[in-house]
């Protein structure tokens, strides 16, 4: 049975070049397009591009309806299958401005990877995420062993998530001259660490305790004094692997090496919060947790804007929309203490500064539709 199709291969190259070059996609994100193609070829017997048929689509469609996840046992979530349809309608979309093909595929046609109305709602519909609170990580990092390099570097790493609200992989990419313990701050440069969107950032420690942030100190010492480390040296360094008195491979120390992705950081976490008896969360729900602290500290727009600007925000309303949606218990406080101000005749939050967070969010707004 055909595996594939030499004139497919050909354009399926030529479309993933041209997300990543004209369309700035990660390999991450073009590597998903291409699962997402490469279900469909199959699905269609590996057929040649030029033969598509409506019916091919909508076949297609149903096959991802009926298909079991294996992992689960259970049907493709809604946001899987959106997610698939969505990178096939525009490949085809696409396919149809192409030498060869747009002779054959119209830019309707792509229109039948669409899903129902109702699939869509449910698969991009906002749902609330466990998010840790501030006692949770506060347990987890204080129940720590700390004894040996590699768990001081575990209690150190989460530490920092919790200073910082930076990104798993940013942190293993991060050297200590990124660091700055007398300014408190963090210089996220993206010529050598690992942001979103290799995204230049400056940011400052969040105001989430002293004893927090010694812990840092005391990890950053370490290193500088006990392990002789120098400014480029990794600021989590990677495990070392070596051999064991029983000639098996096995954790040896601390290496000079920076991790080469975050996998390593999204286990420590899952160790650490299992360890304490805590269900998982992982490091980027550190970022919900201070976008709700924020949300609490904060007493004005612009006290909430530098609060966004820290995580790496450009526009306030991605901290709002994205990290910032109110808990369900937390919901039910304040409609309960908004209900107790009304009966009692007390003033609302932002009575005494309404025009100030009018022009706040009129400007974010506008900034948000690039108006």
């Amino acid at each position: 049975m055909r595996k594939h199709h030499p004139k497919n291969e050909r354009i399926k190259r030529q479309y993933l070049a041209y997300l990543e070059e004209a369309k700035r996609m990660s390999v991450k994100s073009t590597d998903q397009v291409a699962a997402a193609i490469a279900v469909f070829e199959a699905s269609t017997g590996y057929k040649d591009f030029a033969q598509f048929h409506i019916e091919q689509a909508r076949k297609f469609k149903r096959q991802l309806n009926d298909q079991i996840n294996p992992d689960t046992g259970k049907p493709l979530a809604k946001a899987t299958i959106h997610s698939r349809l969505m990178a096939l309608k525009a490949f085809f979309h696409w396919l149809a401005g192409q030498p060869g093909y747009k002779s054959r595929i119209s830019y309707s046609d792509a229109d039948y990877f669409n899903p129902s109305a109702n699939d869509s709602r449910i698969a991009t519909a906002r749902r609330e995420r466990p998010v840790p609170s501030a006692e949770q990580i506060r347990h987890v990092i204080f129940s720590m062993k700390a004894v040996s390099d590699i768990e001081k570097r575990n209690r150190a790493l989460i530490t920092f998530a919790y200073l910082t609200g930076m990104r798993d992989d940013a942190m293993a990419s991060l050297s200590i001259r990124h660091v700055d313990m007398d300014r408190r701050t963090v210089d996220q440069d993206a010529r050598s660490v690992r942001t979103k969107n290799r995204k230049t950032i400056h940011s400052w420690f969040f105001p989430v305790g002293k004893d927090i942030e010694q812990i840092v100190i005391e990890w950053i010492d370490f290193l500088k004094t006990e392990k002789l480390f120098g400014p480029d040296d990794p600021l989590f360094p990677a495990t070392e692997i070596g051999l064991n008195a029983d000639g098996l491979f096995a954790a040896k120390g601390l290496s000079r090496e920076h991790w080469k992705n975050a996998d390593p950081i999204r286990k420590i976490f899952r160790q650490a919060f299992e360890a304490a008896d805590l269900p998982y969360f992982n490091p980027h729900s550190f970022r919900n947790t201070l976008a709700q602290i924020g949300e609490r500290m904060c007493k004005t727009p612009e006290y909430f804007k530098a609060w966004s600007q820290n995580l790496g925000h450009e526009r306030v309303l991605t901290t709002l929309i994205s990290y910032g949606a109110v808990a369900s218990h937390r919901q039910a406080e304040i409609m309960a203490n908004l209900a107790t101000s009304a009966s009692g005749n007390r003033r609302y939050c932002f009575e005494d500064n309404i025009d100030a967070l009018a022009e706040f969010l009129l400007e974010n707004i506008k900034a948000h539709h690039g108006k």
